[in-house]
């Protein structure tokens, strides 16, 4: 585990009429009910086992975030293994079982079950009372975001993807917003006027690489300086570091959450991050470490 020093001035005396209250947001990795992921879902008879262990702590959260890479459909075929991920509908009891708010939708296997696993991945998250966030019915609402009021606080979130095709297809589904950091920059700008703080969602980077690319750096420094006070970072796999870049912060990738890569211990580690706001400040930031198993993630 670790922390940060606290932002917010210890000079300044907080008024909470001023400030607001206090908000505990905790973010963590890729989320996937595929491959060895289902076998052992199926295995133990219990759609909610990958989350038991770490339900608690993502249940204390007033906002708990991750990013979703297998989308769900009622329809088949159940790939048992390979690259196309499809999360069986049952399996959103574990998601409701950790108190999830919010998960990305914008990655690089959001078109993994089609158009119709678009489309019923939002509608089954809603229904469950789980947000989508950078994927929508329409390309307008997928750049809207999400804006969540907790303590006085609005808490905007915009999600965006570097590859949505996954090798599978040769169009883009304008649906599902892509990191185009002049496209993102204008979302940031326009969700702004509608919310006191700023959440990026990104899907970006290389596979297993501990240290972020120029194009994570170039797509999370430009939504810090279009006014997004936190970036974070999911999709290479591993833990990638986090950065203090002006008055924001980045993680460029939290790593594994719920997920079978067993081959390289880098990716049987993951991280998740506990950011604690004052009002529309961060005063405080905790990174837990957990190890990724077969029942899923524990805390180190």
């Amino acid at each position: 585990m670790g922390e940060t020093p606290p932002l917010f001035p210890n000079n300044v005396t907080v008024d909470p009429q001023v400030y607001g209250y206090h908000n505990r947001l905790i973010f963590a990795g890729d989320v996937m009910f595929s491959r060895a992921v289902r076998r052992e879902i199926l295995g133990r008879h219990d759609s909610s086992m990958p989350f038991r262990k770490i339900a608690p702590l993502l249940q204390s959260a007033d906002i708990a975030f991750v990013n979703l890479e297998s989308p769900f459909s009622d329809e088949g075929p159940y790939h048992d293994g390979g690259l196309v991920f499809h999360a069986a509908p049952e399996m959103i009891e574990g998601l409701q079982l950790a108190g999830i708010n919010v998960a990305s939708t914008a990655n690089n296997h959001a078109r993994d079950c089609g158009p119709h696993g678009v489309e019923f991945t939002l509608k089954w998250l809603r229904s469950h009372g789980i947000r989508p966030v950078g994927s929508a019915e329409t390309e307008k609402a997928a750049h809207e975001g999400t804006v969540f009021a907790r303590n006085g606080v609005r808490f905007g979130f915009l999600g965006y993807t570097f590859d949505q095709k996954n090798g599978n297809w040769k169009d883009i589904d304008p649906r599902i917003a892509l990191t185009d950091p002049a496209v993102m920059a204008r979302d940031v700008a326009e969700l702004k006027k509608h919310c006191d703080v700023v959440i990026v969602s990104m899907h970006n980077g290389i596979e297993y690489q501990t240290k972020p690319s120029e194009a994570q750096i170039k797509f999370a420094h430009a939504a810090i300086d279009a006014g997004a006070k936190l970036v974070i970072g999911h999709h290479p796999h591993v833990v990638q570091p986090m950065e203090v870049y002006h008055d924001g912060l980045i993680y460029y990738s939290l790593g594994n959450f719920v997920f079978d890569q067993y081959q390289r211990e880098a990716t049987q580690h993951g991280e998740v991050v506990e950011v604690s706001f004052l009002g529309r400040e961060i005063v405080n930031t905790r990174a837990m470490n957990v190890k990724i198993t077969a029942s899923g993630p524990e805390l180190e």
